[in-house]
């Protein structure tokens, strides 16, 4: 099936986000039983965000509005496509000294790529190569808590108490892994992981990176979190200073 036509803001790789939207066969409907010899904690979560008889969607195109910290917090407005382990990509509008930051985060097509421009036409950020590309695996990786009809093609590992799973994607070659809290009404309440990147100009490397759950809603039989905080430095003392995205998500159409 044939998503909707990409974002202005990412109208240089709308060929992507179609590809993304895409199904790529047939869709199995959700059962129980699916997830029976899964870790406790991923069964818990599962059973909880979808609805028996549910297509196990390969893909979910989100809106979002929220707050994003380009030296202060900015308000934004977002689409993104999102389909595990194949990509992502993030359009967004931001606004800086009262003009409009336009552009996109992606992974698709084996590649990673930050572009963003200040009034649709200054360059503020063009980034890619291989440290960009696994920065954009690590985000693949978690963000898969918003497509849990992707969950067969993971693998899950029990995680580091009874409330938590480990969920590993095989991306562009290479392992990623994250993290999952999942309360015990089945509520997934954070993602945590090792993820590379830079933060604040440090060295590229794997540094703490977590999501804060703070609501959920339902789309159509599949419950996600809505409302969402995240940032480097997750879990340690530092991560006031590492948080740097707070979103509320408006609407989800899974494909």
């Amino acid at each position: 099936m044939t998503g909707s036509s990409a974002p202005r803001s990412a109208r240089s790789v709308r060929r992507e986000w179609d590809l993304l939207c895409r199904s790529t066969g047939h869709l199995e409907a959700f059962e129980p039983s699916m997830v029976a010899d899964l870790p406790e904690p991923a069964r818990r979560w599962l059973i909880h965000a979808i609805a028996p008889g549910t297509p196990l969607w390969q893909s979910v195109e989100l809106s979002m509005r929220g707050q994003i910290r380009l030296g202060a917090w900015r308000p934004f407005t977002a689409r993104q496509v999102l389909a595990p382990p194949r990509g992502f990509i993030w359009a967004a509008t931001a606004q800086l000294f009262g003009l409009p930051v336009v552009g996109f985060d992606r992974l698709s097509s084996g590649s990673g790529q930050m572009r963003w421009r200040l009034g649709g036409l200054i360059p503020v950020v063009s980034a890619d190569g291989p440290d960009i590309t696994r920065s954009a695996a690590g985000r693949l990786a978690g963000e898969m808590a918003l497509v849990p009809t992707t969950f067969p093609s993971a693998t899950w590992t029990p995680g580091s108490d009874d409330d938590r799973v480990v969920v590993t994607w095989r991306i562009g070659g290479q392992d990623e892994s994250a993290e999952l809290h999942t309360g015990p009404d089945g509520r997934l309440l954070g993602v945590l992981m090792q993820r590379w990147g830079n933060p604040n100009g440090a060295p590229f490397g794997r540094y703490p990176f977590g999501v804060a759950i703070e609501s959920e809603q339902t789309f159509t039989d599949v419950t996600i979190g809505s409302v969402l905080r995240a940032g480097w430095w997750w879990g340690t003392d530092r991560q006031p200073e590492g948080e740097f995205f707070r979103a509320q998500i408006t609407g989800a159409t899974f494909r």
